[in-house]
């Protein structure tokens, strides 16, 4: 293997999740790499550090139930061997059902790897310019994110011919908890699973809820416009936009009280704000669900209002920005390269596949199609069966129209012959079959795992 790679190198622009998972991919066969991540150098609206996959918003990974999509995407991501995906775990914190870590140490890990791999090159410059890259004769993977800086994405949209599509995302707050007010917050997992107690709950009344609302709906924006919903990505509407669409929206939404009961009245409450935490200290909570556009001293004078919030210190605001992806079905082949210039190739979140694991198995799905151009193997074509293999269907499929970002999901997967109506049986029957057939790619490509013992 290492001589059929002798002088071989890949160029990767982005120290995301992508751009580090694509990294250590090429890496561990033996491909020399130069991983070029802008900051510090220059930085970000919204990146706080020089750490390599750094999570910008929440830190929750979704669910690891096998079951559910994103359970599922885990279990391929395994199946493939991510190296990411242990580093998660290596990383987690209490969150019920889901993956959350804490997010210095997950991106201290990560840069760790990427400095210790003596393959790997770590450049600290911005890349402004396609013209280096297309002139370097080396493979490249962009994976620079959905806050790739104008001057690439003008030269992208240029590259493309395609107009520069883009999304507003939005991050919720970050409170302290020794600010909280303990007496009134409890300790609950909605329906009490497996006996975990994962999150922190604020209780509302009904009267504290139409409080809370009504301030939240009047409160001031910093991008002051009432947004068209293609403009927003679904999974992260700020928690104001939500509100606008009806009353009840947020206490049938983020605020449901379901599964939970107040110690203080032994009954559910009106509405709940639940609370996780952000790191494996537990000294810091994130605001779930409430991703938001307000002023930050609106965000203190309206979050407040939650009860045991009254005198809660932020340590990160909410904040809202300008997402960048491209029109991938209709400008990049299936394995996210570029018709015109097969030795470029995009990753990651600026696909417009959204979602942390999914940019980690973008990053990893990069990794595999350039590393097979160099063995002069197959382009690898993940099965359609797999909630991966899909999700990219999808996103490369020149019939896909008006195309936004997208996560995993059962939705977009071929529905059972004759159809499975029990919901939980199908999602089961989904789940089983994607991993029976990720593994069958694996051991089927043997040649693209050259690591692994067969």
């Amino acid at each position: 293997m290492v001589s059929a790679l002798e002088g071989a190198s890949v160029i990767i622009v982005g120290g995301g999740l992508a751009g580090s998972e694509a990294a250590l991919q090429l890496a561990s066969r033996g491909v020399s790499v130069r991983l070029i991540e802008m900051r510090p150098v220059v930085p970000t609206a919204v990146h706080k550090t020089d750490a390599l996959a750094e999570l910008v918003c929440s830190n929750s990974f979704k669910s690891v139930d096998a079951d559910s999509a994103a359970g599922c995407l885990k279990k391929e991501l395994e199946i493939l061997g991510s190296f990411l995906l242990p580093i998660a775990f290596d990383c987690r914190v209490p969150a019920g059902g889901a993956l959350a870590v804490d997010r210095d140490r997950f991106s201290g890990a990560v840069t760790r790897a990427i400095e210790e791999n003596p393959l790997i090159t770590l450049e600290r410059r911005e890349i402004d310019d396609l013209t280096e890259l297309l002139d370097s004769g080396e493979h490249v993977i962009i994976a620079t994110g959905p806050l790739t800086s104008d001057a690439l994405a003008n030269g992208i949209c240029e590259l493309l011919g395609s107009g520069n599509l883009s999304f507003y995302d939005a991050a919720a707050p970050i409170v302290e908890k020794d600010s909280l007010d303990m007496d009134v917050l409890f300790a609950q997992s909605r329906y009490d699973r497996d006996g975990s107690a994962d999150y922190l709950n604020a209780p509302m009344s009904k009267d504290e809820y139409d409080a809370f609302m009504a301030e939240l709906l009047a409160a001031r924006r910093v991008i002051a416009k009432d947004f068209e919903r293609k403009e927003l990505f679904a999974a992260c509407q700020p928690v104001e936009e939500v509100a606008r669409t009806g009353h009840d929206a947020l206490r049938f939404g983020a605020l449901k009280p379901v599964g939970l009961t107040d110690p203080r009245t032994g009954r559910r409450p009106w509405a709940a704000v639940q609370l996780r935490a952000e790191n494996a200290q537990a000294s810091a909570y994130n605001l779930v669900g409430f991703q938001t556009n307000l002023a930050f001293g609106e965000q203190e004078r309206v979050f407040r209002m939650i009860p045991g919030l009254e005198n809660a210190v932020f340590s990160r605001y909410g904040v809202m920005h300008r997402n960048t992806f491209v029109d991938a079905p209709h400008t990049l082949d299936r394995g996210f390269a570029v018709p015109l210039h097969p030795n470029l190739r995009f990753a990651g979140q600026v696909c417009g596949t959204e979602g942390y694991m999914e940019a980690v198995a973008s990053g990893l799905y990069a990794a595999l199609n350039v590393y097979a151009q160099l063995m002069g193997l197959p382009q690898p074509h993940l099965p359609i069966h797999s909630v991966l293999g899909a999700l990219f269907d999808y996103a490369t499929d020149p019939e896909t129209q008006d195309y936004q970002p997208m996560h995993v999901n059962y939705g977009i997967m071929e529905p059972f012959d004759p159809p499975i109506r029990n919901k939980r049986e199908r999602y089961a029957a989904y789940s089983q079959r994607a991993r029976a057939a990720m593994t069958d790619f694996v051991t089927s490509n043997s040649g693209l795992f050259p690591q692994r013992e067969w």
